[in-house]
């Protein structure tokens, strides 16, 4: 009993339906101990319960059932609520308050049950906490109950202002004994989403096919009906009572939802009489990518605040020792690239075509952004994208927060380009992201006039205000960031005036090109750039080039492994992004550029590697900001070079995913490699002057990669030169980056498994 959580004496379910049966079910078999009885109209129903195994007793008579009862829950239908309060309120008022058990129950409309209880009780007692578990089946009765009805399934909490704290940790204890993961919601809110999430496609459902069946030809009809109609009409099989009490009960709610239906229907079909092609493509496509990526969202680690969920999605990695690196590959296009072609393709005039786009979830949820702000988007498909641009002042307000999962750049940019439009908006992230400091491009973009709330310390959620009047600002910008400058940039299209940046350091450029690409003059002179608001973008073909970030963890593989001869196509060398290239050379890495070519504004490079011994540097500072996002990988360089390599003036990779000083500095020091940490930097020793060349440079271990991508993939490629396994934890952002990098790392010859939290013991 005290495994679960669980530690009631007599639970008493009311109602032994699908649900109650399948709570009791699932009770019995985690085994939670006490006294697990039921009250049912139908004695049949109890007689098969107890058969079953699901209950130890029961009857018809409610009163009956409650002695000695320390929690009861309220499982039958809507409409019948009523007189079961009534009931319980009247066997309830014979004994003190505070001898009354908790209460609680499974209602999917939970003002109507809120309604109840002040009918019956006068009040919502302090001991009743309103819930409503997201599962259900076709089935129907305790003969379908099912005991794992609930495992990995949502059970939504809806407690009062004054709802008794000990009987809100009880109920949360009985369903997440039953695997379900608990959530808290107001009332109104959730009879709101519940009646466009459920109610309404049921809704939907029942009066497609009651539609059909009452037409002459419908057996016609129904013979010919292909998968899709079955899928869409599925949930028309479910209980009527059932779902007639529901509309009944959550009127107001559903028909909010149905007009909102009704709308978005009417607008579809005009668009359809009109043979408006590109407003059906946004519409249809819209939906789809939608449908998709809400899919991905429920479903992978990174987009859940839920710890229990996380554990079920995380993903480790197992690296084995040795291995060879050789062939020819092409890693996924650029991340900031990309990023930005979507960005300016959809505040372009005309269609904007795109090879070479990276199809990983920061960009995905770029694409979904737009899309969600009316931009009509095609693919993406083996890299290739559509946007079908929509002007600087043709973006529409979204319908709630826009989500950029795990992308900093995309939020950074993001708060620019809307602090210049006419709509509020709200940018949300994964719970990484909502960590990182927003301050450094909220602070400039308010001296710019814009109203921009973030959370305590400059975090996420950004709240922007839209229809303010911006104003160019010439900002002397007091860390070196590509992304603040692009920010500025962005927002500077639409002020009044001149906005000029200026850099402590050169960073990436990709902005200015692209700008520059689509027609939108940006001018530079020396660390100052500047442009002017109020021009136009114009569409125009764009070929991304190979992410060199992606592109850095095959290079410094190669590098460090004896006998290793690898080719890396079309990669982007743009000038403010190759401090990885100038830092590998300067250790004495055999690195040659051939193909070099210009696309897009962008310059492109094939880059061979092969094997040399490395040694120990001190890396410029000029090359620091020019390699940023490259030193995890170069970490891992530097512990197979000989002697030391020092490093200065870092202290922006304690602000990236994760601390990237402090997890790099932990994760050498468990495979035996020296090093000493400071605010700015860190010492890495390899290779003793002597030691074998082809042999092993450190041991195994496991590493924390603190769900930063950059981190898991650097310790993978270290395991070349390991002596035994490097496991890796916390891997599942690996996607984020750099999807297909295992199917890329076993093509070249390392040797690198996924698996499951959990496998292998915890000590693996």
């Amino acid at each position: 009993m005290q495994e679960t959580g669980v530690q009631e004496t007599r639970i008493v379910i009311v109602g032994l339906g699908l649900i109650g049966g399948s709570l009791a079910a699932a009770l019995k078999a985690a085994g939670a101990g006490g006294e697990i009885v039921a009250c049912d109209r139908d004695p049949d129903e109890i007689a098969r319960g107890i058969e079953m195994g699901l209950i130890d007793s029961g009857g018809v008579r409610l009163d009956e059932q409650l002695e000695g009862a320390s929690l009861v829950v309220l499982a039958v239908p809507v409409l019948a609520m009523d007189a079961v309060m009534a009931t319980l309120a009247e066997a309830l008022a014979k004994r003190p308050e505070h001898r009354w058990p908790v209460l609680t129950d499974v209602g999917s409309t939970k003002a109507a049950i809120r309604d109840c209880a002040i009918r019956a009780f006068g009040r919502v007692p302090p001991q009743l906490v309103l819930g409503h578990p997201i599962a259900g089946s076709e089935k129907s009765g305790v003969a379908a109950a099912n005991p794992t009805l609930y495992r990995h399934h949502k059970v939504i909490l809806t407690p009062q202002h004054d709802t008794a704290p000990q009987a809100l940790a009880r109920v949360r204890a009985l369903w997440q004994a039953c695997g379900a993961e608990v959530l808290e919601m107001e009332v109104a809110r959730h009879d709101e989403v519940l009646a466009r999430t459920s109610h309404l496609p049921h809704l939907l459902a029942f009066s497609l096919v009651d539609t059909l069946a009452r037409q002459d030809d419908r057996l016609e009809i129904f013979r010919y009906a292909a998968g899709g109609f079955r899928d869409f009409t599925r949930i028309a099989g479910s209980d009527p009572v059932m779902w007639r009490d529901i509309f009944t009960a959550n009127r107001g709610a559903v028909l909010e939802a149905l007009d909102d239906f009704e709308a978005g229907l009417a607008r579809l079909r005009r668009e359809v009489e009109a043979s408006d092609g590109d407003a059906m493509l946004a519409t249809i496509d819209r939906a789809s990518h939608a449908r998709h990526y809400f899919d991905t969202l429920l479903n992978k680690t990174r987009y859940q605040v839920s710890d229990h969920t996380m554990q079920q999605q995380a993903l480790r990695y197992r690296a084995a020792p040795g291995g060879s690196v050789s062939g020819r590959i092409r890693v996924p296009g650029d991340k900031s690239v990309s990023h930005r072609s979507i960005m300016l393709g959809a505040l372009a005039e005309g269609v904007t075509e795109i090879k070479g786009f990276l199809e990983g979830e920061d960009s995905l949820a770029t694409l979904q952004a737009f899309r969600e702000m009316g931009v009509a988007i095609e693919g993406p498909h083996q890299g290739r994208v559509t946007i079908h641009g929509v002007g600087m002042h043709g973006l529409k307000a979204p319908a709630g927060p826009l989500y950029v999962g795990n992308a900093g750049t995309a939020m950074r940019l993001f708060a620019g380009l809307l602090a210049g439009q006419a709509f509020d908006s709200e940018l949300i992230g994964d719970a990484s992201l909502t960590k990182r400091p927003m301050g450094r491009v909220a602070d400039p973009l308010r001296l710019m006039g814009a109203e921009i709330d973030t959370q305590e310390g400059g975090r996420p959620p950004l709240k922007i205000k839209g229809g303010r009047t911006l104003r160019g600002i010439s900002y002397d910008m007091p860390m070196a960031s590509a992304q603040v400058k692009s920010c500025l940039l962005l927002a500077g299209m639409y002020a009044e005036g001149v906005t000029r940046v200026r850099e402590p350091a050169p960073t990436r450029d990709h902005t200015e090109r692209m700008l520059n690409g689509f027609g939108y003059p940006v001018h530079r002179d020396g660390d100052t750039c500047w442009l002017e608001g109020g021009a136009r973008l114009t569409a125009g073909p764009i070929d991304v080039p190979s992410d060199i970030s992606s592109a850095t963890f095959f290079l410094v593989a190669a590098a460090i492994t004896p006998g290793a001869d690898l080719t890396l196509e079309h990669v982007g060398i743009n000038p403010t992004r190759i401090g990885v290239i100038n830092i590998l050379q300067a250790m004495g890495a055999d690195l040659e550029l051939t193909n070099q070519a210009e696309v897009g504004g962008e310059p492109v490079a094939d880059i061979r590697v092969r094997y040399t011994p490395l040694k120990g540097i001190e890396i410029p500072q000029d090359q620091v900001p020019l390699a940023i996002d490259e030193f995890p990988a170069l970490f891992i360089a530097a512990a197979n070079a000989e002697g030391t390599t020092r490093l200065r003036g870092a202290e922006e990779l304690r602000v990236k995913e994760s601390d990237r000083l402090q997890a790099m500095a932990d994760g050498l020091t468990a495979l035996g490699v020296d090093n000493t940490l400071y605010d700015d930097g860190i010492d890495i020793v390899g290779r003793a002057a002597g030691e074998g060349s082809n042999g092993p440079s450190y041991g195994g271990g496991r590493i924390d990669s603190l769900g930063d991508h950059r981190i898991a993939m650097a310790f993978s490629i270290a395991a070349l030169r390991a002596a035994d396994d490097i496991v890796i934890d916390d891997c599942a952002n690996v996607a984020t980056s750099f999807p297909g990098f295992i199917d890329l790392a076993a093509k070249v010859g390392l040797s690198l498994t996924e698996e499951p939290a959990g496998e292998h013991g915890e000590g693996a």
